[in-house]
């Protein structure tokens, strides 16, 4: 796909994301997100990462974790968040919308993937609705079938998915997950919040995968 368009992607749906999170009410900020450990505070400041940290902070932090690039990302996201408040992260996030800066050993795809995943990370607990393009969820759902670092082909190996807003499936086996392509996003990363809109013979035993 070209990184022209992935990175027009990007740039939207972190403006979008910006304009969402400027209706939040204080105590909204506080809220446990889907990422375990992670308030919502600490999921945006997670997102100005990429544009604000430098690369050589980030590879010293995965030299001192012996590789552990996950507990590098926590690390580094509530140190931003304990720096900056709700406002100041808004207006980083909104400044550097259209910034192809990216985190270390990420393509483009996986800032796509960031920012559709973690806006679904803040609103799912708060309950309120943010719609996920699904040609955009399709794109990012490539990338993430075709890595190891969601852990996708391990949790999903032997299931078959199909969204059913747009023509699109991946996957071999005989279980097979039916729904919108985002719930489908969500599961592929991990995310059980994905399974309440998704149907099909393979559901429960992914279920029991996460």
């Amino acid at each position: 796909m070209d990184d022209g368009k992935i990175f027009s992607w990007i740039e939207d749906e972190r403006l979008s994301l910006a304009a969402f999170l400027d209706e939040l009410d204080d105590h909204e900020w506080k809220v446990a997100s889907l990422c375990p450990g992670w308030t919502t505070h600490d999921v945006v400041a997670h997102l100005t990462l990429s544009t604000h940290t430098l690369f050589l902070d980030t590879l010293r932090g995965v030299i001192r974790t012996r590789g552990d690039i996950n507990r590098v990302f926590a690390d580094q996201a509530r140190e931003r968040a304990a720096r900056f408040g709700p406002a100041e992260l808004v207006a980083q996030f909104r400044e550097t919308a259209g910034s192809r800066r990216r985190g270390l050993g990420s393509r483009p795809l996986d800032t796509l993937v960031d920012a559709l995943v973690h806006g679904q990370d803040i609103a799912r607990p708060l309950g309120r609705v943010r719609e996920m393009p699904a040609e955009r969820a399709v794109a990012g759902l490539g990338r993430v079938l075709g890595t190891g670092f969601y852990g996708a082909p391990r949790r999903l190996r032997g299931t078959r998915l199909v969204a059913t807003d747009l023509d699109w499936s991946a996957g071999e086996g005989p279980d097979e997950v039916r729904g919108p392509a985002g719930d489908l996003l969500l599961l592929a990363t991990g995310r059980a919040a994905g399974l309440a809109g998704l149907s099909g013979p393979g559901v429960e035993r992914v279920a029991a995968a996460l």
